[in-house]
């Protein structure tokens, strides 16, 4: 059922970890410019300053605590039966993702 609440953090879940999966030719990349020497590496580290990277971050760090809320959710499908309360479960961990987040993005403004 599409408008019921575990709907909604199944989808999450998937979506999250499909773009997480997107970003890690990117992460292997930016390790790579390490290799490639110290100009390449700063260089890199130069682009990263960028307030379009910082909210691109913010955006990972998100993904990451909803995708790990999201698994941890489907553990609990796996091994307790299921009760209304698990609703308020998702929804707790839809404000968790988000609290990370916001902490994530308080500590880049410092």
């Amino acid at each position: 059922m599409k408008g019921h609440p575990g709907y909604w953090a199944f989808l999450v879940h998937r979506v999250s970890g499909v773009l997480l999966t997107l970003f890690l030719p990117a992460h292997f990349i930016a390790l790579g410019s390490a290799l490639e020497g110290a100009a390449a590496l700063d260089g890199f580290l130069a682009w990263t300053a960028l307030p379009a990277v910082k909210f691109a971050e913010w955006g990972i760090v998100v993904l990451l605590a909803a995708h790990l809320a999201g698994g941890l959710r489907v553990l609990l499908l796996e091994f307790l039966p299921w009760r209304d309360w698990q609703k308020t479960l998702a929804a707790l961990a839809a404000a968790a993702s988000l609290g990370v987040g916001l902490a994530f993005a308080l500590a880049l403004a410092v």
